[in-house]
């Protein structure tokens, strides 16, 4: 009797659970993509993973997740991506050129119409004064047209990356808007 309380009390909760998950930014961001029968994929650096992994959280990601890649190098940028290494050598890896190259490279290795990147520092080592630590450019291609937006996170490396993954996300939603106003 008792096992069956504490079972139906989670069934509540996860009712409740559930409910509340579709107001998450991913969850609006993957049903608007989805509808518009589009295809995404992203390039990590700073982030590690974690953009593909709040993307995924969705159910039904499937439908339009095609893949994620961590390119963490200079090299795996560039082999996997397509970052020019004349970019990576002139601006560095943390740089606005860099981002964009990532987002409209993993598009087209991956055959997606949206292409998400974040290159930048985490810490709590690697920044310098003219690339401090918490120093990311995120960048979204939708279509082949990429926006890099430059962002200054401050806190624990965990709270960078969170940050930074959240607002590639957030720019997402915004660049998604924009085409949709566009297009009338």
């Amino acid at each position: 009797m008792k096992d069956e309380i504490i079972s139906e009390d989670k069934e509540k909760q996860n009712e409740y659970i559930q409910e509340d998950e579709k107001n998450f930014l991913e969850y609006r961001v993957m049903e608007e993509v989805i509808k518009r029968g589009m295809t995404i994929a992203t390039a990590e650096s700073c982030t590690g993973g974690m953009v593909a992994a709040r993307l995924i959280n969705y159910p039904g990601a499937s439908q339009a997740f095609v893949n994620g890649m961590v390119t963490y190098t200079n090299e795996s940028k560039h082999r996997l991506l397509g970052v020019k290494n004349e970019t990576l050598e002139k601006y560095g890896a943390v740089s606005p050129q860099t981002a964009e190259e990532m987002c409209l490279g993993v598009a087209k290795v991956s055959g997606t119409d949206i292409g998400l990147s974040t290159t930048g520092i985490a810490g709590p080592d690697g920044g310098t004064a003219e690339k401090p630590v918490g120093l990311v450019y995120i960048g979204v291609a939708i279509n082949g047209r990429a926006v890099v937006r430059k962002l200054l996170n401050k806190g624990s490396r965990n709270m960078i990356r969170t940050a930074s993954t959240t607002a590639v996300i957030e720019l997402l939603k915004e660049e998604l808007k924009n085409t949709e106003d566009q297009n009338g």
